[in-house]
C-alpha cells in the first residue's frame, strides 16, 4: 500500500528540466525490467538492496496483483540521481493485458529503453511496438539483460536486435569475460575504450585498454564510428575519417549523444542486473544521450471548450499545464495519482482545475472542476515522498483529488487547459459480474467505477438487452486482476457466463387468436383480439397496423393491444430475445360493454402474438461484427482458417501501411468472438490485433438455434 513518509531524504529534487530523464522501460514479460529497475536503485544509493521479484518484494511491483501473479500488472516510477541528474525510470508491465500501463508510461517520458532478455530475444509484441515508438519519432536504447543466465547468448541476441529493429542499432560496449571464460566479468567501451571490471563486484575498476583488447571488437568499434560519423553534423567527418585520420573520443562522444537525443542512433547496453555489470555504463547512457524534457515536443493543448492555443514550451515560469497518466484508488491512501507536469510548476496547497474527455469517449464524461491540492510526492514504488515542487519535466504524484483521472489534464484555474488525449485499444475480452447478493450490489458498483476511472483500458456495460454487467478488459490476466481488486476491496461477486444479445423474428407470416375472459370477485375481464404477423426485411423495426372494421374493437382499447404486442415482442416468444422485423396487423376482435379494459386488452394481444408464434417459423437472429485483424505477414493464413473456423466470412486482405503486416477483414458472428482476444493471441505470439464493428443481426442455423432454444427453457 503506498505510504507517505517525512524523511529527510525525500528523494531527487530538481528545479532545472535540462537535469530531468524521463525514460520508460519496455519489453516482453520476462525480459528482466523490474529487476534492472531495482539494481538501478540500489546502485545509485537510492535503496539499500534491491528486492526479490520471487518474493515479491521489490520497490516497484507492490501492488498484492503483480505479487501474485509473479509479474508487474501496473507503471511504477521510481527516481534515481546520477551525475546531478534525476531519471525517472517508468517501469511498465511486459504482457500485453497491461497494455493500458504501458501507454501511460510512454505517455510520461521522453525515451524508451527496450529491456531484451539474452536468454529469450526479441517477441513479436517488441517488434511491434519499437515500430509505434519509431513512428513518433521517440529515442530508443536497447538494454541487453540476463548475462548471467546460463542460456545467455549475447551475440545472438544483439542479432535479433538488429534483425528486429533496423539500422543504427549498435553496442556501444563489448561483454568481456572472466577467468573462467563463461561469465561476463566486463565491458570495454568501444568509443572511449576504457576497460570496465566486475569481478570484483560493482561499481568496477576502470583502466586503459591492453592491446589484446583490440581485435575482438575492431569490428564493432569500426561499424560504430562510421554510424556516428554518418550521423554527425559535421559533413567533412566522414572525409577525413576515410582518409585514414584518428577520429578523437572528444569529437565522436557528442556526435553519439545528439544522434540518440535525435532518435536516429539506438545504443545497445549489455547489463547483468544481479552482477552490476553494465549498471553505470547504462545510467551514463541516460544521462547523456536520453533528450531532457526541453528536448521533447510537448502534446496539443487546447481550451476547454476545443478552443486552439499557442503550442508549450517546457518552462518552470509558464502556465501551469500537467497531466495524470495513472490513477489509482488505496484503501487507506485514497486516489493517488502520477503526474507528469509539462509547464509551469506544481505546488502544495494550490487550487488546480481538473479536466477531462474521457479518454477519447472512454473512462469517463468530459467534466471540468477546480480543487485544490494539499501536497506533492515524489514517488518511489509504495513510498510517497513529499516534496516543496515539481517544476515542467518531472513526475510526481499526487493524492485524494477528488475527481482526477487517468488522463485528466491539471492546469492554472485562471487558463484552464486540456491536453490531446492519447490513444488507447479497445478492451474486446467481456467479463460477466454478478453481486453474490443485494448487500453488495453497492459495493460492487462502487468499486467498479473507482477501477473504470483509474483504467481506460477497462469498460463497463450495463448490457439492457441481456441484463448482464459486463467488464470489457484486455485479456484474462487482465480480467483476473481486475476481480482480484475488486475482491480485495470486500466485495463478494461472481462471473458467469457472457451471453450475446441475440433477437428473434418470424421467418413466414402466421396469425393468432387472443381471448383473455375472466370473472374475478364479480369483476370480469373480457377481450378478445386476431393478429396477423409476417416479416420484414432486416433491420425495419416494429409496424403496427390497425385493420379493425366495424368497431369489432373499440377504438380507444386498439392502443391497448399494441402495447401487449409491443411488451410480449421486447420478452420473447421462443428463447427470451427480443422480436424484431415484424409487422403485427390487428384484424378482428370482441370487446364488452362492462368488462373490457385496457389490461385486458393488453394480455390478450399478448396472447394472441404467442399463439401465432406457435403456428409460424420463428428464427432466432445473431449478430454479426466486421473484424479487421492484423497480424504479421505469416500469420495470414492461420487467421484466415480460424475465422472461417468460426464462421466467419472473408471480405479481403490488405497489406498495412508500414509493410510486413497485413490487414484481414472478416464478417463473424458475435457468438463466435466471445474470447477472441485470447485465441487470437495465442494462434499469433501475442503479435496479432483486431477491432471489431456491428453490421446486422441475420438468422442463426437452425442447429445452433435450437441449441440455444434449448438451454433457455
Amino acid at each position: 500500500m503506498p505510504q507517505k513518509t517525512q524523511e529527510a531524504a525525500a528523494g531527487p529534487v530538481v528545479t532545472d528540466a535540462g537535469r530531468v530523464r524521463n525514460v520508460v522501460l519496455v519489453g516482453h514479460s520476462g525480459a528482466g525490467k523490474t529487476t534492472l529497475v531495482e539494481a538501478l536503485l540500489a546502485a545509485t544509493g537510492t535503496i539499500t538492496r534491491a528486492g526479490s521479484v520471487s518474493e515479491g518484494t521489490t520497490v516497484t511491483d507492490h501492488d498484492p496483483a503483480a505479487q501474485r501473479q509473479q509479474r508487474s500488472v501496473s507503471l511504477s516510477c521510481a527516481p534515481v540521481l546520477h551525475q546531478g541528474v534525476k531519471i525517472n525510470l517508468l517501469d511498465t508491465p511486459g504482457y500485453a493485458d497491461f497494455v493500458g500501463e504501458l501507454r501511460a508510461g510512454l505517455r510520461a517520458a521522453d525515451a524508451a529503453l527496450f529491456v531484451v532478455s539474452a536468454v529469450d530475444g526479441v517477441d513479436d509484441a517488441t517488434t511491434a511496438l519499437w515500430e509505434e515508438c519509431a513512428a513518433v519519432g521517440m529515442p530508443r536504447a536497447v538494454a541487453i539483460t540476463r548475462l548471467d543466465h546460463p542460456r545467455a547468448d549475447y551475440e545472438q541476441t544483439l542479432q535479433d536486435c538488429q534483425d528486429a529493429f533496423g539500422e543504427n542499432v549498435l553496442p556501444i560496449y563489448q561483454p568481456m569475460l572472466g577467468d573462467d571464460g563463461a561469465s561476463v566479468a566486463g565491458l570495454i567501451g568501444l568509443i572511449t575504450l576504457r576497460v570496465l571490471d566486475y569481478s570484483a563486484g560493482y561499481p568496477p575498476r576502470e583502466s586503459e585498454y591492453e592491446q589484446a583488447h583490440l581485435m575482438p571488437i575492431k569490428d564493432d568499434r569500426d561499424l560504430l564510428i562510421e554510424a556516428i560519423i554518418a550521423e554527425s553534423e559535421d559533413e567533412n567527418l566522414m572525409d577525413r575519417y576515410v582518409a585514414g585520420e584518428l577520429i578523437s573520443t572528444a569529437t565522436l562522444v557528442p556526435d553519439l549523444e545528439k544522434a540518440v537525443a535525435r532518435g536516429t542512433f539506438h545504443p545497445v547496453i549489455p547489463v547483468c542486473s544481479g552482477t552490476g555489470v553494465g549498471l553505470d555504463a547504462l545510467l551514463d547512457g541516460l544521462v547523456n544521450g536520453a533528450p531532457s524534457p526541453l528536448e521533447h515536443d510537448l502534446p496539443v493543448v487546447t481550451g476547454v471548450d476545443g478552443s486552439p492555443r499557442p503550442p508549450l514550451t517546457c518552462d518552470p515560469d509558464g502556465p501551469l499545464v500537467a497531466e495524470v497518466v495513472k490513477t489509482t484508488i488505496d484503501r487507506h491512501v485514497g486516489r493517488v495519482s502520477l503526474v507528469r507536469v509539462f509547464s509551469g510548476t506544481l505546488r502544495p496547497e494550490l487550487t488546480l482545475h481538473v479536466s477531462g474527455h474521457g479518454m477519447a469517449g472512454r473512462g469517463h464524461p468530459d467534466h471540468d472542476a477546480d480543487e485544490r491540492i494539499a501536497h506533492v510526492y515524489s514517488p518511489l514504488g509504495a513510498q510517497l515522498r513529499e516534496v516543496a515542487s515539481c517544476v515542467a519535466g518531472d513526475i510526481c504524484a499526487i493524492t485524494k483529488s477528488g475527481s482526477a483521472e487517468t488522463g485528466d489534464t491539471l492546469s492554472g484555474k485562471d487558463e484552464p487547459l486540456l491536453m490531446e488525449p492519447w490513444t488507447m485499444p479497445e478492451p474486446l475480452l467481456p467479463i460477466a459480474v454478478v453481486a453474490k447478493s443485494r448487500s453488495d450490489e453497492d459495493a460492487l458498483a462502487k468499486n467498479l467505477a473507482r477501477l473504470v476511472a483509474g483504467d481506460p483500458t477497462l469498460r463497463l456495460d450495463r448490457n439492457a438487452e441481456t441484463h448482464q454487467l459486463v467488464l470489457w478488459c484486455m485479456g484474462e490476466s487482465h480480467a483476473e486482476v481486475v476481480l482480484d481488486r475488486l475482491r480485495a476491496g470486500g466485495v463478494e461477486l461472481d462471473t458467469e457466463p457472457v451471453k450475446v444479445a441475440l433477437r428473434e423474428t418470424f421467418g413466414s407470416a402466421a396469425k393468432g387468436h387472443g381471448r383473455h375472459v375472466k370473472q374475478s370477485g364479480g369483476h370480469g375481464q373480457y377481450a378478445v383480439c386476431d393478429l396477423e404477423i409476417e416479416p420484414l426485411p432486416r433491420g425495419s423495426g416494429f409496424e403496427f397496423v390497425d385493420k379493425v372494421v366495424g368497431g369489432a374493437v373499440p377504438h380507444n382499447y386498439i392502443p391497448s393491444v399494441e402495447k401487449g404486442v409491443r411488451a410480449q415482442l421486447e420478452r420473447g416468444l421462443v428463447a427470451g430475445y427480443p422480436v424484431v422485423d415484424v409487422r403485427v396487423t390487428l384484424t378482428d376482435g370482441k370487446a364488452h360493454s362492462v368488462d373490457s379494459s385496457d389490461a385486458a386488452f393488453q394480455t390478450a394481444g399478448s396472447l394472441a402474438l404467442r399463439e401465432a408464434a406457435g403456428q409460424g417459423q420463428m428464427t432466432l437472429l445473431e449478430p454479426v461484427d466486421e473484424v479487421v485483424v492484423r497480424v504479421p505477414d505469416s500469420y495470414v493464413g492461420a487467421v484466415m482458417s480460424d475465422l472461417s473456423g468460426r464462421r466467419g466470412r472473408p471480405m479481403g486482405t490488405d497489406a498495412d501501411e508500414d509493410g510486413g503486416h497485413s490487414l484481414v477483414r472478416a464478417e463473424v458472428p458475435a457468438t463466435e468472438l466471445v474470447r477472441y482476444a485470447v485465441e487470437l493471441r495465442a494462434l499469433t505470439s501475442g503479435a496479432g490485433t483486431f477491432t471489431r464493428t456491428y453490421v446486422r443481426h441475420e438468422p442463426m442455423p437452425v442447429h445452433l438455434a435450437e441449441k440455444v432454444t434449448i438451454e433457455q427453457r
